[in-house]
């Protein structure tokens, strides 16, 4: 799919990255990876510049339950699923130019590099509250271990940041009759502190860059987001305590990683990162990133003679991005 409005000099297309506590099935390689490369593939018949960038989402509370659950450590979770997904996309084609992962080194240093810098420049607020304690199991709960009913829709299992059930976004403080997901013990309040990002001041710019300027994004997704606007956004936590995950990269922070909605999403630069080191170029430094692994073979050729050479990788600055079902496209626009 192309905007009609604009033409791009260059393409990087990115794809959710799928949780690393399960394998991929049918539905989500219909519905965003196979969309995703064949798009991908069709702008390299055009012989379009394009990176084609994925990897595994392998932080968050849903790791280290699997991996209690099964009395093995949260590496030993992530290292199984990657293994498993990047097979699956391998075996059916998918053409990445990279597919990494989200407990690499290079994604740790860049992602508390984000943190660092927005710490730096005062971007957070640093607030200590009383957060849920699980006395029985002596810690202290992310979100995701905190479940109760929701207090729009009465489903019993909502989360502490998320009903599943009818979709809204909620603090643990407003689930009603929380409990530990660990233990099922009823929770304790205790003080600790987190860092904040303060939605609420870019709420104006994103409500003009999405509401306004993004209306052929899918109806569901336009509509979430929407939604969320309309409610308000409030400052949200991009901390958390476990000992899973980015480490928060401050003093005082001991047994603090990233929030996981904070950290993945730097996956798609990370993973660029890494590409371009494996291709001996600094991405900060130079605009050519060399030469894609992957070449776009005709099948009416004999899938010996390549429809285009080698895409070459240049560095989008000041992208066009749009969002389909699932697959995020940044596109330079050309002059």
């Amino acid at each position: 799919m192309e905007n009609n409005d604009k033409h791009f000099k260059r393409y990087t297309v990115t794809t959710a990255l799928p949780y690393a506590n399960g394998p991929v099935h049918i539905g989500h390689l219909a519905g965003v990876y196979i969309p995703a490369d064949t798009y991908v593939r069709y702008l390299r018949m055009k012989g379009e510049e394009v990176l084609f960038v994925g990897g595994s989402d392998e932080h968050g509370v849903p790791i280290t339950i699997k991996a209690e659950k099964e009395g093995c450590t949260p590496q030993d979770i992530v290292d199984r699923y990657h293994n498993i997904i990047k097979d699956s996309f391998e075996k059916l084609g998918i053409s990445y130019d990279i597919y990494s992962r989200t407990s690499s080194k290079t994604h740790h240093e860049t992602a508390a590099a984000f943190f660092k810098k927005l710490y730096e420049d005062g971007k957070f607020i640093e607030r200590e509250s009383e957060q849920f304690f699980d006395p029985e199991r002596n810690k202290f709960l992310s979100d995701r271990y905190i479940i109760g009913t929701c207090p729009k829709c009465g489903n019993d299992h909502a989360y502490g940041d998320q009903c599943e059930k009818c979709g809204s976004s909620m603090s643990p403080d407003e689930l009603i009759n929380p409990h530990s997901a660990l233990s099922g013990a009823q929770l304790v309040k205790k003080a600790t502190k987190h860092w904040y990002l303060p939605l609420d001041q870019y709420e104006q710019w994103l409500r003009e860059w999405i509401i306004e300027g993004h209306k052929e994004w899918k109806p569901n997704v336009y509509g979430q987001v929407k939604s969320w606007l309309d409610n308000g956004l409030q400052p949200r936590a991009v901390t958390r305590d476990l000992d899973w995950g980015v480490p928060v990269p401050v003093e005082e922070a001991d047994g603090k990683v990233l929030y996981v909605w904070f950290d993945a999403p730097i996956g798609y630069i990370s993973n660029t990162i890494e590409h371009c080191a494996e291709n001996g170029t600094d991405w900060k430094d130079v605009h050519d990133f060399g030469p894609c692994k992957n070449r776009v073979m005709r099948s009416d050729l004999g899938g010996k003679k390549p429809v285009a050479k080698y895409v070459r990788i240049l560095r989008v600055g000041g992208p066009e991005f749009f969002h389909l079902n699932g697959i995020y496209i940044y596109g330079e626009q050309a002059a």
